[in-house]
């Protein structure tokens, strides 16, 4: 029985990317930023759902094809697994329910998240814009929940993006968890204002409206926060973004600050605009001065500690 933990992030993830060798040939795809660096902050629940409908190792490969306007996934023999693989996902869904994100084998037919190959059936003619699957009955079970693959895990951005959201969603299920009421939905919105800002704008703006009255629909108005709130942190973070949420924190403490003390973080900053720094340089010397000159709305926002720091992800941005 899957229960969810407060304390510790569970991920679902592909088997495969943890050095499991349950591929089609009996190999494996390890990424070793999971098993080396995020698996010393999260628990993995790993799942292979073509080893777990019985297909065994090693297998013929299994493609996508569309036929008749719906996606199958079947081997070169001819046979279609669609179903078994439909129904491994629905019987997961007690695992769905308790992780926080998902990391996925790309390319997968089973598994997923973008661009696999889809065939019409009996060519070689494909489109690369399917959906494995498992991952696609995963994202219509839950589409709120951070989804990422391996591969684009290699992208520094990308990565800083995914567990960003990860961290984020584990936080809101916490919440509920908890026991969600209106007070404590202002104040989680408040913590992640900067955060949100950082991504969005646009949405930054709606969700302030959307709380503005939680006096009535107030279940409705919070299956829209996080699903509004999770779409907005998907989109990632510019330097001209960053830039100006790390230009409104300064400006909470500017009047306590030297003239000198100003023109090294502003320097930070436009360095950091300008490419030349990580986004960890302005960062960290705003939370020296907060030291120095405490704000408690401040000190209590998402965007300065999104994540670990020995994660290191701000220093690829």
């Amino acid at each position: 029985m899957y229960n969810f933990n407060l304390d510790v992030i569970q991920v679902g993830i592909s088997s495969c990317l943890l050095g499991q060798e349950v591929r089609f040939d009996g190999g494996h795809k390890r990424q070793r930023f999971c098993t080396d660096e995020l698996g010393d902050h999260v628990q993995f629940l790993p799942l292979c759902p073509e080893m777990g409908i019985g297909l065994g190792k090693p297998r013929p490969t299994l493609r996508l094809e569309e036929e008749g306007g719906d996606i199958f996934a079947r081997n070169a023999k001819g046979l279609d697994v669609t179903d078994q693989l439909k129904e491994f996902s629905r019987n997961s869904q007690p695992v769905f329910d308790v992780i926080s994100g998902y990391i996925v084998c790309a390319k997968s037919p089973s598994c997923g998240m973008e661009k696999v190959k889809v065939y019409q059936p009996g060519t070689k003619f494909n489109v690369t814009n399917g959906v494995g699957i498992h991952t696609q009955e995963l994202m219509n079970y839950n589409p709120d929940m951070p989804i990422e693959e391996n591969g684009r895990l290699n992208d520094l951005k990308l990565r800083e993006n995914f567990i960003t959201r990860l961290y984020t969603y584990h936080q809101w299920l916490t919440l509920k968890q908890e026991g969600l009421t209106p007070a404590k939905l202002i104040d989680f919105h408040s913590r992640f204002k900067f955060l949100m800002l950082a991504h969005d704008q646009k949405t930054y703006y709606e969700l302030g409206g959307l709380l503005s009255d939680l006096s009535s629909d107030f279940e409705e108005k919070t299956e829209r926060y996080i699903h509004d709130l999770m779409q907005g942190l998907k989109k990632v973070a510019t330097r001209k973004q960053h830039c100006n949420v790390l230009q409104h924190l300064q400006g909470y403490f500017k009047d306590h600050m030297t003239s000198s003390q100003r023109q090294e973080l502003a320097a930070l900053i436009e360095n950091y605009r300008l490419g030349l720094l990580p986004l960890l340089a302005p960062v960290t010397l705003i939370k020296h001065y907060l030291n120095e000159y405490p704000d408690e709305y401040i000190q209590k926002q998402e965007y300065l500690n999104p994540h670990p720091n020995t994660l290191a992800l701000r220093y690829g941005i």
